[in-house]
This record gives structure tokens, C-alpha cells and sequence, in this order.
């Protein structure tokens, strides 16, 4: 692998001087955001301080990864750590000299942000528990770190339209969402990935285009460099709005697009130099003892475990971090994996280990509707309309009371604006920052979405059906609550024969 923080160092002295200007009030928002999204930091609202996003290829976070983190949280005092859709770390609450020494100090320790945001290539994600779920197709662990080292290398041969996402998933629940990113890998059980490129979510969201069955997966960069040069042909460069991989469905067609895609991929299949063979790492540690508990999944290496956990909104506390690193440091092996849902599992831990994870971890979602994902909101994030973090507190807090069973309530799914970066368009239920008019002017709403769905061969986006103003769904979401109840099932069960309920319950509390 390259030298990236070599490569990346003299443009840092740019981003050093555009940082400075803008908390000195010397360069506006729009002026800083065009500079700084490309090393993964981002002004939070007001401009007083901003976020650093750690790029942490296939969400994995390694021990040596883990005190970096710990050593940075307690080296410039961080308060808040955020879990994002996209499988990183967000670091908030930063001066404008912390953003600048932790670049470098990140970049010192192997994990560069150059890329984090702005018009390149972004985290590569993949299915978190790779390499070690029974139910993988095979591990596309070894395929992602290639991909991610040559989007890298892409970042200063190309001037991308947009942003890029690019994803592997190797399981039925495809958590990465392989099928609607601007480009997706999907493992299948004869070694080979079906590809799917121009989707994604947000405003006009697609599905994407399938442009290639049973690819070999040494072959896997061709199909990457096909991706950017179709970008780089058919993009568009004007328009802002409609620079998005998917709008170029909207302008070819998607069997133009398909067409265009294949061309370029004929060019890329010619260039031996693309080709990868991959040897997966194996897990090498021996498993002892048995558990059995809610969090504890049982790993394809005998004896072994990952455990489960989500922290509130995807938000563990910078003390959580330092306990989890004093943890795991001593066991063998163990290292985190991040989930594409503010999540992350804790991997490779025998039955001792894990329960001794689990109890340290006893703060987080118990149920599937605590493990619901917000985005950041409104109250840091620059473009949010809605505080999606606090609506998903007030909904946790209304709703635990109730002691529904866990599945009566299906994990909600909250953006603060139609971005999706809470992804909800892709839920069974979600929510999208809105206004809603009234006789006494508008009102902080939500617009709720149902029907979506991630699962390979049943890919779905959710249907708006109305907009509710925000002090109403905790009430609306106990109401559903109770309904879902008397059926002594789960959510999953009761919609399909209780749409109708659904529906008339929705517009009961959107006309409230």
C-alpha cells in the first residue's frame, strides 16, 4: 500500500490556512465547506467549532486504530463521538488548531480522512461482521481494503462530479445497501459478485442498474475504474443538484446507462495492472466455552463471538471508548467492526470474553427499536432542518414505560433532511425533516415514510404518507405500539395483514 500520508502532506498547509481564515471569520461557510470536505472535516453550525471524520475502511476499527482514538479523546479533551450510516467515526466539538493537529496525527497513525467528505471517493463499506458471520456468502473483507487503496489513489488523478460511495455486502440482510450505491459488490455463494452501480438515496433516489453478473473477484478493481470513468464521461458538472451518480439514470436511461458503464468497462478489463488476487486473512484464534444471549452472535470460527452494540443514536460516550479499549487491548484478536447503522460488533471473543463485553456494554439498545438510527441533526450538521437526535431520545424515553417486547416496535430510521444520511428512505418506518403549516404558523415536523426495504430480492424505498409535527409521534409510536401489541406478534408479522391500520393511525396523528 502506498504512502498516502506522505503523498496527502503538502496538500494539509491548504487546508491549515483555510481553517485558520474561516474560525477567524475571514472566509465564509460555502468558501471553508469546498476546502475542507475533501480532508473530512466539516464546520458545525454557528462556526464556532467543527467535526473530523475518521475514514476507517469496512468500518473496522483495529486495537492500534482504538488507542488512537482514546489517546486523541484524552489528548484534546474530545466530548462527542458519532457512529455514522457510513460505517467512520465523527469527532465533534473541535477547534480550529485540534482539526489541524489531528489530521496529522491521524494520518501519522495509518488512517487518513483525505476523501472523508467533499467530491471524491468516500469510505468503502462492506458488510460489518465479514470474515466471521455462518451465514457470509464468502469474505469480501481482502476485496474492500483493495478497493479502498485504489480510491485513494484516486483522489488526486480525478475530479469527481461528486461524491463516489462504493460498498461490498455478502449477506441476505445487505446492510451496506449494495444495491442502491453509486456502486455495490454482492457476494454470491459461487465466489462471484453481481454489480450495481447508480443508485443511492436522497433526493430522486434509485435503485441501482445492474451491470454485471458473476464477476471474478480479482477483477474487481476493472469494475471501479469503469465506475469513475462513466462518472468522469456522463456526470454532470453543472448543476450541483443533479451531480449525483443515480441522475445519470435520468439523462441515459438506465440501458443507456448500462451500455455506457460496459463501455468503459472494456477499457478497464484490458489493463492487467487492475488485477488483484486476494487471500483472505483467517481468524486463527481458538474459541473456548458457550454463551447464549441476545448480543451474543455466534461467530463461523468455533468457540467464538461477537457481540453486539449500539449506543443510543449512535452516540457512545468518549469514557465508553477508553473502557472498551482497556477491555479488549489484553484479549487476543478482538477488534471492533463497525455497522452501517450506528452500530458496531465487537469480534473474535471467546464466551468469557464476550460476557464480560457485554456487561460493559449494558448501556446500549436492548431492543430493535432502540437500535434505531438518526443522523448528527440539525443542532451540528450545517444543512439539517430537523434535531433528529432528540427526537429519537424523546421517542426512546416515551416509549420504554410501555415494556413493549422486543419487535413490537421495528427500528425507526430518522434524516434530519431529505440528504437520507439516516437513511430512511431504506426502513420499514422512517422519518424526514419537514415543515408543517398550521393556523398558528409552521411547525417543527417530520415526514413519515413506510415500506423500505435493504433485503436483497425484496429492495424497497419507503412511501411517504404524511407529515407530523414532531410533538406528536412519541403518542403516535405508543399508539402503533399498542396496536402492534394486541396481535401478540411482532411489526414484521402484523403489516402485512394491518397496512390499512397503519396507515389510518398515521393519518390520525398527522391530522392531529
Amino acid at each position: 500500500m502506498k504512502d498516502y500520508a506522505k503523498e496527502f502532506q503538502p496538500d494539509i498547509e491548504e487546508f491549515r490556512e483555510a481553517t485558520n481564515a474561516f474560525y477567524e471569520k475571514n472566509l465564509s461557510v460555502a468558501a471553508y465547506k469546498k476546502i475542507s470536505g475533501g480532508f473530512g472535516s466539516y464546520a458545525q453550525r454557528g462556526g464556532e467549532s467543527g467535526m473530523l471524520r475518521l475514514r476507517l475502511t469496512g468500518g473496522r476499527i483495529t486495537k492500534e486504530h482504538l488507542k488512537f482514538i482514546c489517546d486523541s479523546i484524552q489528548t484534546y479533551k474530545i466530548s462527542r463521538l458519532h457512529l455514522t450510516t457510513c460505517q467512520t467515526v465523527q469527532l465533534h466539538n473541535l477547534k480550529a488548531d485540534v482539526i489541524c493537529a489531528l489530521i496529522e496525527d491521524a494520518w501519522a497513525h495509518g488512517i487518513i480522512t483525505r476523501g472523508g467528505g467533499g467530491d471524491y471517493p468516500r469510505n468503502v463499506m462492506m458488510s460489518p461482521l465479514s470474515g466471521v458471520n455462518p451465514n457470509e456468502t464468502f469474505d469480501v473483507s481482502g476485496y474492500v481494503e483493495a478497493a479502498a487503496d485504489y480510491l485513494l489513489d484516486q483522489i488526486h488523478k480525478v475530479k469527481l462530479p461528486r461524491k463516489l460511495k462504493v460498498c461490498f455486502s455478502n449477506t441476505q440482510k445487505d446492510l451496506p445497501h449494495a444495491t442502491f450505491r453509486d456502486l455495490g459488490f454482492v457476494a454470491k455463494k459461487n465466489h462471484t459478485f453481481d454489480v450495481y452501480s447508480a443508485g443511492g438515496l436522497g433526493p430522486n433516489p434509485k435503485m441501482g442498474v445492474r451491470v454485471a453478473e458473476d464477476v471474478e473477484p480479482d477483477m474487481v478493481l476493472s469494475y471501479i475504474k469503469a465506475m469513475i470513468d462513466t462518472f468522469l464521461a456522463h456526470g454532470n458538472y453543472e448543476q450541483r443538484a443533479k451531480s449525483r451518480t443515480r441522475y445519470m439514470q435520468d439523462s441515459l436511461g438506465p440501458d443507456g446507462y448500462r451500455a455506457a458503464y460496459r463501455e468503459k468497462l472494456s477499457a478497464a478489463l484490458a489493463d492487467e495492472t487492475l488485477k488483484r488476487s486476494i487471500v483472505a486473512e483467517p481468524v486463527t484464534k481458538k474459541g473456548d466455552g458457550s454463551l447464549s444471549h441476545p448480543r451474543a452472535i455466534p461467530q463461523k470460527q468455533p468457540g467464538l463471538y461477537a457481540v453486539s452494540y449500539h449506543p443510543i443514536g449512535g452516540n457512545p460516550t468518549p469514557e465508553k471508548f477508553l473502557a472498551l479499549y482497556q477491555a479488549i487491548a489484553p484479549m487476543e484478536s478482538v477488534e471492533i467492526r463497525l455497522a452501517p447503522d450506528e452500530g458496531m460488533y465487537l469480534i473474535n471473543c471467546t464466551a468469557d470474553e464476550a460476557k464480560s463485553l457485554i456487561a460493559l456494554t449494558d448501556d446500549g439498545a436492548d431492543t430493535l427499536f432502540e437500535s434505531s438510527t438518526a443522523c448528527i441533526g440539525n443542532h451540528i450538521c450545517q444543512l439539517g432542518l430537523r434535531d433528529s437526535q432528540s427526537l429519537l431520545k424523546a421517542c426512546v424515553d416515551a416509549i420504554r414505560p410501555f415494556h413493549f417486547a422486543d419487535g413490537i416496535l421495528p427500528k425507526l430510521h430518522i434524516s434530519g433532511c431529505p440528504s437520507s444520511c439516516g437513511t430512511h428512505q431504506a426502513a420499514a418506518l422512517g422519518f424526514r425533516g419537514a415543515v408543517k403549516q398550521s393556523p398558528d404558523g409552521p411547525k417543527a415536523a417530520y415526514a413519515l415514510f413506510e415500506g423500505g426495504c435493504a433485503e436483497l430480492g425484496s429492495e424497497a424505498f419507503g412511501t411517504e404518507i404524511g407529515i407530523m409535527e414532531e410533538t406528536n409521534i412519541p403518542a403516535f409510536l405508543i399508539a402503533l405500539g399498542q396496536e402492534v401489541q394486541k396481535s401478540h406478534s411482532s411489526y414484521a408479522a402484523w403489516i402485512p395483514q394491518h397496512h390499512e391500520t397503519l396507515l389510518s393511525l398515521a393519518n390520525q396523528y398527522c391530522n392531529a
